[in-house]
């Protein structure tokens, strides 16, 4: 469930997931989960959000995202651009998404690199794949293009 801090993000990243509709496995289709991922990178190229991580399960998806807007906003985009884009393109016509999403607040480097591996091994504690990078869905796969680990997150390299 969202957690109840509305308005500005001032430029926080946030773990987010969130849940198909009573958990059904949607992205078990392959049309579907390339669908959320024109989707994702199409908000992202339209600077809607800053997009550093993510994985598309099959009921669900775990992202590393730093809204632009608010977080609220930026999940609106994505599920409802998915919502739309899925009734109109693949013509499904059931419901798509649970109403709400849960998310946590990136404190520090060492929670990004923490959800970051979460992330990327989630596919292979599943049983979806034996390596990481060989999940089509994910941010694993080295030839995709995503928006770097925030400035404020990285770590202060002291010289002397």
């Amino acid at each position: 469930m969202a957690a109840p801090h509305r308005g500005n993000t001032g430029n926080s990243t946030y773990f987010i997931t969130a849940s198909t509709f009573q958990k059904q496995s949607l992205f078990q289709s392959e049309r579907m989960a390339r669908l959320l991922v024109e989707v994702l990178f199409h908000y992202k190229d339209q600077k809607r959000y800053l997009l550093h991580e993510f994985v598309i399960m099959p009921n669900h998806f775990h992202l590393l995202i730093t809204p632009i807007f608010t977080l609220e906003r930026a999940l609106q985009f994505i599920k409802g651009g998915f919502s739309y884009r899925v009734k109109k393109e693949l013509g499904f016509g059931g419901e798509v998404w649970e109403k709400s999403f849960y998310d946590r607040r990136v404190r520090d480097v060492e929670d990004y690199h923490a959800f970051r591996k979460y992330i990327h091994v989630n596919p292979v504690k599943k049983g979806l794949a034996t390596a990481a990078e060989e999940y089509p869905y994910s941010s694993a796969r080295s030839e995709l293009v995503l928006d770097e680990i925030p400035q404020r997150l990285k770590p202060i390299i002291l010289t002397a």
